[in-house]
């Protein structure tokens, strides 16, 4: 029997503290240790990246911003233990600096990332387009407040992403798992108004860090809604295989952009989705990708 959702178990519910999981401990050799904080399992596939970015970040120069982080993920990461983050300084040259980071739990690997800093320098510049106006975040309603009482009533898949992302969104179109769960088939694309819900401080990393917490919220789902189906949807195997993320301008990820999502492809048991995030003036600031396994059993 599924569980019914009421307005007040969201509002009494305390989110994730972004800046003490982007807060890691130095224990020497460029090993970085990171916490938590969640209440599941697993730990969310954006800590690992907002982790293994500061830890990376931890061991070059702050004159030298992020401009890309690859990483694959391995093994599930525990959320009960502390993930040790183990940098290698891979290359630092004239304009670039690379570091690996290995993110091992008891001895084994669970999320492997390579992450490219460049000193910054002026060239040519164009961007792809932002795809439609979009409603201020400021006069939309919070998501749960958009609901009507019976998708409401059915939202128990909320209670999970309200404990264990801290992250704050709202849609200025209707979100497409909605449309799914009605059985109805949407066109692979959505778009979110995000933020940390917490201030991160002014450093620069600790920002870059905070979107790469927020860039796997909803990103592998936009695949789903030309099948009208959802990551609830009985039978589906669900797992992130890699994510990247390019900055392309520094931003502060506690204030509010738009992020939009496209599912480029599914096949073989894969989809792949890439994500643009914009200002409010529609200037591309970040894109990221992800492939992930999306199987469906009977």
């Amino acid at each position: 029997m599924s569980m019914v959702v009421t307005a007040e178990d969201l509002a009494s519910i305390t989110r994730p503290p972004v800046g003490r999981i982007l807060s890691l401990q130095d224990v020497g050799d460029d090993v970085f240790r990171g916490a938590s904080h969640i209440r599941a399992p697993r730990i969310y596939g954006g800590q690992a990246l907002g982790q293994s970015l500061v830890a990376a970040g931890l061991t070059v120069d702050r004159d030298r911003p992020l401009h890309s982080l690859h990483g694959h993920f391995i093994h599930p990461g525990r959320s009960d233990m502390p993930v040790d983050y183990q940098v290698e300084r891979l290359r630092d040259g004239g304009s670039f600096t690379t570091r690996q980071v290995r993110a091992v739990q008891e001895g084994r690997t669970i999320f492997l990332a390579t992450a490219s800093f460049q000193r910054p320098e002026k060239g040519l510049e164009h961007q792809l387009p932002v795809s439609a106006p979009a409603t201020p975040p400021e006069e939309l309603p919070r998501f749960e407040d958009s609901l009507s009482p019976e998708e409401l009533s059915e939202a128990a898949w909320l209670l999970p992403l309200f404990n264990n992302i801290g992250v704050d969104f709202r849609f200025p179109e209707e979100y497409p798992r909605l449309a799914n769960r009605r059985g109805e088939a949407r066109p692979p694309r959505q778009r979110a108004w995000i933020r940390s819900p917490e201030r991160l401080g002014d450093d620069d990393l600790v920002q870059a860090a905070g979107f790469a917490y927020c860039s796997d919220l909803f990103l592998l789902s936009a695949a789903l809604p030309p099948h009208a189906r959802h990551i609830d949807t009985p039978g589906l195997q669900l797992a992130s295989l890699d994510h990247t993320v390019w900055l392309h301008a520094p931003f502060r990820a506690d204030e509010w952009h738009l992020y939009e999502q496209h599912g480029s492809r599914m096949g073989g048991g894969r989809a792949l989705s890439r994500g643009y995030l914009f200002d409010r003036e529609g200037n591309l600031l970040a894109s990221t990708a992800q492939e992930g396994l999306l199987r469906f059993r009977d």
